[in-house]
């Protein structure tokens, strides 16, 4: 059955695709022929002058790495990591599941747990200055506000979750 239905509609993927190829076909013979271009009169090359080149704008100041911003978005953002724990452990006491499946290999303790949720705010320092150092400034403070905001998350859907 299923060859008879492959078999009718064939003639028209047939049909479509010579008709586009028919179409496609004046769009080639629309070139130009460049025996047909007339050559124009050539102008001679204006003179090089030389020239002093502009200093470069300072570029502005960086920032230390352990300045105000980032000392408030890693302590952010190991308070939510804490919360975090402290929720995902009372709930994984009171029977429930842990959703995440790689802090779920760690879930079988309450030791595991917690490496787990500071192994992710030392990783989340660790790449915050992975990017300083680069001179990806805006990344740099981007991996910690997204951390704050998926441990916020999860601390919320833990708690409407009880």
């Amino acid at each position: 059955m299923r060859t008879d239905w492959f078999n009718a509609i064939l003639p028209y993927k047939a049909a479509i695709l010579l008709a586009g190829l028919g179409l496609c076909r004046p769009a080639l013979a629309q070139e130009v022929s460049f025996a047909l271009l007339q050559p124009e009169v050539m102008e001679a090359a204006p003179m090089v002058k030389s020239f002093q080149p502009a200093p470069l704008p300072e570029a502005p100041s960086q920032h230390r790495f352990w300045d105000r911003e980032n000392s408030v978005l890693f302590a952010t953002s190991a308070a939510f990591s804490a919360a975090d724990f402290v929720v995902t452990r009372d709930n994984l006491h009171n029977g429930g599941q842990e959703l995440n499946p790689v802090t779920r290999m760690f879930s079988g303790s309450t030791t595991g747990l917690a490496v787990n949720f500071a192994g992710e705010t030392a990783g989340v320092v660790g790449l915050s200055y992975v990017f300083h150092k680069t001179g990806h400034h805006k990344l740099e403070r981007v991996v910690s506000m997204l951390n704050i905001g998926s441990s916020a998350a999860a601390v919320t859907f833990d708690l409407a979750h009880r």
